[in-house]
């Protein structure tokens, strides 16, 4: 269905476009909670005056811990539009991870839920040892309604003003990313560019006024916020979260609810393929589904179409620093071009292969997949030198991956980022796993690689050599990993070694290491 579209060019500014476009549809929904745009407006600026009222000035950072939800997005928009910076948490992470990220953010507020899946995430953030974390809010319950209750008059109309006075070229938030040495990252983006992707991702997949977007992607990464909800407050669609992956659940929502988007990674299509008792027809409603992030084969792609009754299934790619957009197959192209390509660009993004001197290769010729466009990060936060190592002087993006495009711009993904791996979705650095690994008392060395899973695609198989007169045990280690670190990076298998393979310099070549 055609509309009128936005032309707001700030995340919350769009919402205030789609209020005065499409007041009575629904923004989103989220349980027995329907809000249409006007009332998702008013939350979004009752939040803002709160923020303005816990003395958050523009510029300021404000850490966001939760699951997918409409409390989540609302906390996203209101922190945004008192020209505050929202930085994402991965739910999955431990303290550690987290006091880092906040540490390196600078971060002077944090919103955080009470509890998920028995953690108590806004507990386990007063907990943390953060000396410039001025104030930690609780992401529902009576902790949020006090929160919200503490502003004024006064601090609405701060608010409002705020938001007036938002620019494109605003920070609009910092998502944390791991590079090939282990050390997490912070991606910079600007309000504009993140917009301005969003209605092209849009484009490309033909979402469009009134879709309703099932999000299993997670908010904290860039598919579930950049090409998630803020694709819907563009479009005017409608966001419908889900935190979890529960395959009964996720179909009565589809039905009840009437998704016509179902993205995911390659287990939810499986796990829904699974189901001996799926209900037929219980997609009927889906007309589109995006799958990637992990090797899919052919057979996947048409099970999707004839059993799952999906009619278009799409595969991107794309990084953290280019809002998590570059390439997209089109509508129509068959399961063999989805498996075996990543798509091509889309408008606005220029894609090219180039060898180590950044020469354009012949088509079809190996090198570095190069990105250019408005999807491009401003840069690394507080790194020039990692920020100069991966934009060209002339805006070419590094994103360390190998590929090769055919004659039709498509383009092939060969080798992922160095050793970079993917489990169900979530990108796994093994520097970063061994970095954390190294710290128990009785690991000598480690190494870190990807080994395939036929339902997450890949998993992580860890190499140690244990210290001197000590002794490791598989199910001791995999618990102590548990405790520490998100549950995706966990190593599945443990394989004791007396040493490891290495260069003349130290380093451990990894592709000696026994199957």
């Amino acid at each position: 269905m055609s509309a009128p579209t936005t032309t707001a060019l700030t995340i919350p500014g769009l919402v205030t476009d789609a209020a005065k476009l499409w007041p009575d549809d629904l923004a989103t929904i989220d349980g027995d909670l329907h809000l249409t745009f006007a009332q998702l407006e008013q939350r979004m600026l009752e939040t803002a005056a709160a923020f303005v009222a816990a003395g958050l000035k523009p510029g300021e950072r404000v850490g966001l811990w939760g699951p997918n939800s409409a409390a989540w997005m609302i906390a996203c928009l209101g922190i945004q539009a008192a020209g505050g910076v929202m930085v994402p948490l991965n739910t999955r992470f431990k303290g550690g991870e987290v006091q880092f990220a906040l540490a390196k953010a600078k971060a002077i507020m944090a919103v955080a839920a009470p509890e998920f899946l028995g953690v108590r995430h806004a507990d386990i953030v007063r907990g943390l040892d953060l000396p410039l974390l001025r104030k930690t809010v609780d992401l529902s319950g009576d902790g949020w309604q006090a929160f919200i209750a503490g502003a004024s008059a006064a601090d609405r109309k701060e608010a409002e003003a705020r938001l007036a006075a938002l620019k494109p070229e605003d920070l609009c938030d910092i998502m944390f990313t791991s590079g090939t040495t282990g050390e997490p990252k912070g991606v910079l983006s600007a309000h504009g560019q993140t917009v301005k992707t969003a209605r092209l991702w849009a484009k490309a997949t033909s979402f469009g006024y009134r879709d309703r977007f099932l999000l299993l992607w997670p908010y904290f990464h860039s598919a579930g916020y950049k090409a998630g909800w803020v694709v819907c407050m563009a479009m005017g669609g409608a966001a419908l979260p889900e935190p979890v992956l529960d395959g009964p659940k996720l179909l009565e929502r589809v039905e009840r609810d009437k998704a016509t988007f179902m993205p995911g990674p390659p287990t939810l299509f499986q796990t829904l393929l699974a189901m001996p008792d799926r209900k037929p027809g219980a997609l009927d409603s889906v007309r589109v589904s995006v799958t990637g992030a992990a090797s899919v084969g052919p057979s996947l792609i048409e099970a999707i179409q004839n059993d799952l009754g999906v009619p278009t299934v799409l595969t991107g790619y794309g990084l953290t620093e280019c809002s998590g957009t570059a390439t997209m197959s089109s509508v129509g192209d068959p399961p063999e071009t989805i498996v075996n390509t990543a798509g091509k660009a889309i408008e606005g993004v220029e894609v090219e292969i180039m060898d180590d001197d950044l020469n354009i290769v012949p088509r079809g010729e190996t090198g570095e997949v190069m990105i250019r466009g408005i999807s491009v990060m401003i840069g690394y936060l507080d790194d020039p030198e990692a920020t100069k190592a991966t934009i060209t002087p002339d805006g070419w993006l590094h994103s360390g991956d190998i590929g090769f495009m055919d004659e039709q711009g498509y383009v092939a993904i060969t080798d992922r980022k160095k050793e970079m791996f993917i489990t169900g979705g979530f990108n796994v650095y093994p520097a970063e796993v061994e970095r954390m690994l190294i710290a128990h008392p009785a690991i000598f060395q480690v190494a870190v690689v990807g080994i395939p899973d036929e339902r997450m695609g890949e998993v992580c198989c860890v190499y140690v050599v244990p210290k001197e007169g000590m002794t490791i045990e598989e199910d001791e280690l995999i618990a102590w990993s548990r405790e520490r670190m998100a549950n995706y990076k966990v190593p599945r298998k443990v394989v004791v070694c007396d040493s490891l393979p290495t260069t003349p310099t130290g380093k451990v070549q990894k592709f000696k290491l026994p199957v």
